[in-house]
């Protein structure tokens, strides 16, 4: 849970926790949140920003090893690659 303040009002809000994820075809992400919204999130822009994130490229069978973190606010790929929930229900594409 993370608190925002406002200068009249403190904000509680809650970060998306993930029920089920699928790696798919195209370097994206089918991910479904605990309150039932799927998203399809696609990792090439990451790919193309981040350049930890090309070893999901260029590492035959890494992108299809997604985990989800045991707080399932996060996926992962590996010590350096990972990729919040919140961004992901953010900018997934709602389907």
């Amino acid at each position: 849970m993370r608190k925002a303040t406002n200068k009249d009002r403190e904000v509680t809000y809650m970060l998306p926790r993930i029920k089920e994820i699928w790696p798919e075809d195209d370097l994206e992400l089918l991910v479904v949140f605990d309150e039932g919204k799927k998203v399809l999130y696609d990792v090439k822009e990451d790919i193309e920003e981040l350049p930890d994130y090309s070893v999901l490229r260029e590492v035959a069978g890494l992108f299809q090893q997604v985990q989800v973190d045991p707080s399932r606010t996060c996926v992962y790929w590996n010590d350096v690659v990972d990729l919040a929930s919140d961004s992901i229900y953010e900018y997934g594409k709602a389907i």
